[in-house]
């Protein structure tokens, strides 16, 4: 679901983007979001195209979003199934046991199982 375009400025302009960038060297950072139209509002894009610049691949977007790509990130082709596959491996049988979960497991993912992931 997505969020309203004024709501979605607001969150990645004041929060988000800022914080992300302070952590990273900002030449070599680049944002990707999906094509989806929600997000693909035009102050959406214009605020990622004004900090970014090139570095933004999107929909409407210096560099396009390829079709039909989902395997772009370490969360589409790794964290999603890996997070899953423990998370259901007990068979939760209420939201309150799922919940605790998926807070379990993404508290345990160790900063260099992100790594290799990463380098592969």
């Amino acid at each position: 679901m997505c969020r309203p375009p004024q709501n979605h400025v607001d969150l990645v302009s004041k929060s988000r983007v800022p914080s992300q960038i302070a952590l990273h060297n900002f030449k070599e950072l680049w944002f990707q979001q999906d094509g989806a139209t929600c997000r693909t509002a035009r102050a959406r894009i214009d605020l990622l195209k004004d900090t970014f610049g090139g570095r933004l691949i999107s929909r409407f977007g210096p560099v396009d979003w390829p079709p039909r790509s989902c395997d772009l990130t370490p969360l589409d082709y790794f964290l999603w199934g890996y997070v899953k596959s423990l998370v259901y491996a007990d068979k939760p049988q209420m939201l309150v046991y799922l919940e605790d979960n998926i807070r379990r497991v993404i508290a345990d993912i160790r900063p260099q199982m992100l790594e290799k992931v990463i380098e592969n």
